[in-house]
């Protein structure tokens, strides 16, 4: 490949970062003339008929009242097209991204989950990009082939190369398909540095399989690679995404390419598309906050960094852009608080369902309609007392099981669950949405309108923005001037409060 052309040393460490990716999933490149043999490979795949939609695939109404949540935790079969329709519908609406999260977060605290439900979790934590915890769940799970796929994939995001080709040999044996496993082995060896040996796998597969997305991807991944055949590359790259408008892969290679090649505008572009994408990969995000960076724009910079930490905290790299944007912009986070943050959020969204409660205890609470552990905050003692059946033992019971968790009756109390309309962010693009998923400490707020934001349990930005100025200002001891801080600290983002 041809050196990069990175405007800072920033940058060049940046696009020479190993392309490696979460998953390969992206959105079809917007057309354009780039300079060079890209602008003939470019008006070549404009004029190709374009392909017929999928029907398979959720329309936008179906999405936006899809229960991710649900549809993972049930218990009917799980197979590469419920794979499928979850990142559909994460790349469709970010915000079901945390119906996901919350989904494997309950599936973590069931004891009692079966080896095909571990198969599952484990393939949901690898969507998350948790493959150290995938991986770990996938051994101990069904020891299906998709068991064995998925953990071979784990193994190739960890750098285990050869585990990886075992993984995805076991996987063939085991009936996964066989032209997808060839094209995981050829992948790891690519990243083995054994790019002859790769491109001969390529050359053994045939068929359906070299028209699809993920082979002309590879084989153009593996080409470039060998060098002096950038135009080939190029070639399968627009091929790729035109087969598959959800290819990150692809798209993030046409990205790479214009970036070496000075393409700056078009390089941005294509990095935010390939963002887009549900999980998106480790080099797009980093390349696109070096280039926001680059053009001042230090916010969306740390955005592209907090998605990457999000799943890899330590991620030494990352971590150091991390800390350069932070130091050169305003400090859109603080760690700590986020950390606590997030840690309380998870706590309160715990199902009650998943302790261990007298039958006496559980039957009130169900009366009650209190169904996770933010739930039980949100009541006083002497509401629960005022349930039928309800007594001493159980209290004292309910109290013991809070007290475990650092929290207490009544704790919350009047702050009952959110009627508020939720926020349209059909207008939004992937960074704005995943924006109203980050914590309320984000903001920065001053201690007294943090300690409003606790009482009304507002945990995320989506959550306050679906508030008043009203509502707020009911808050106990949260006046105009704090409204005026919020006001202000959602300006900064582009964000206002409903009504406003």
């Amino acid at each position: 490949m041809p050196p990069s052309v990175g405007k800072n040393w920033h940058h060049n460490l940046c696009v020479d970062f190993l392309d490696k990716f979460l998953f390969l999933q992206s959105t079809f490149l917007q057309s354009r003339s780039p300079p060079d043999s890209l602008s003939l490979l470019s008006d070549r795949c404009a004029s190709e008929p374009k392909l017929a939609p999928d029907k398979t695939k959720m329309s936008e109404v179906e999405l936006e009242v899809l229960d991710l949540k649900q549809m993972v935790l049930a218990s009917n079969s799980f197979g590469p097209s419920d794979v499928a329709e979850i990142r559909q519908a994460i790349t469709e609406n970010y915000g079901h991204f945390g119906e996901l999260r919350d989904a494997v977060n309950e599936m973590e605290q069931d004891d009692a989950l079966t080896p095909a439900g571990k198969t599952k979790m484990g393939v949901c934590q690898f969507m998350l990009g948790r493959f150290k915890d995938a991986s770990e769940t996938l051994s101990a799970a069904d020891g299906s082939a998709m068991a064995l796929f998925y953990n071979a994939r784990c193994q190739f995001e960890l750098s285990n190369f050869d585990g990886a080709i075992e993984g995805y040999e076991q996987a063939k044996t085991s009936g996964y398909n066989e032209d997808q496993c060839k094209i995981g082995i050829a992948e790891a060896k690519r990243y083995q540095g054994k790019i002859e040996e790769a491109m001969a796998i390529l050359d053994d597969i045939f068929g359906p399989a070299e028209q699809t997305a993920d082979y002309m991807y590879q084989r153009a991944a593996t080409a470039a690679q060998i060098g002096g055949r950038m135009e080939e590359a190029i070639n399968l790259y627009q091929r790729a995404v035109s087969t598959d408008e959800n290819h990150a892969g692809a798209l993030f290679g046409l990205a790479l390419e214009n970036d070496r090649l000075g393409n700056d505008d078009e390089a941005l572009r294509l990095y935010e598309r390939a963002a887009k994408a549900f999980p998106t990969g480790i080099g797009a995000l980093i390349n696109l906050g070096v280039m926001y960076e680059d053009n001042g724009q230090y916010d969306k910079a740390q955005l592209c960094y907090k998605r990457i930490l999000d799943c890899h905290p330590d991620h030494p790299r990352t971590q150091l852009y991390m800390k350069d944007a932070s130091a050169t912009g305003n400090m859109l986070y603080d760690e700590e608080a986020q950390r606590r943050n997030d840690r309380l959020a998870q706590t309160l969204n715990m199902p009650v369902a998943n302790f261990e409660l007298s039958v006496r205890s559980r039957n009130c609470l169900q009366k009650m309609g209190i169904e996770t552990i933010g739930d039980l905050t949100r009541h006083s003692e002497q509401e629960l007392l005022s349930s039928k059946n309800f007594g001493e033992t159980s209290l004292v019971e309910i109290r013991e099981m809070l007290s475990q968790k650092g929290l207490s009756l009544g704790q919350f109390a009047g702050e009952k669950k959110s009627n508020d309309p939720p926020v349209d962010t059909s207008h939004m693009s992937p960074d704005e949405q995943a924006l109203l998923e980050r914590p309320i400490a984000d903001l920065n707020l001053s201690v007294r309108a943090r300690k409003c934001m606790t009482r009304l349990q507002i945990n995320s930005i989506g959550e306050l923005i679906r508030k008043t100025g009203d509502d707020m200002l009911e808050c106990k001891n949260f006046g105009v001037t704090s409204l005026n801080e919020v006001r202000e600290k959602l300006g900064d983002l582009g964000l206002k409060m409903r009504g406003d």
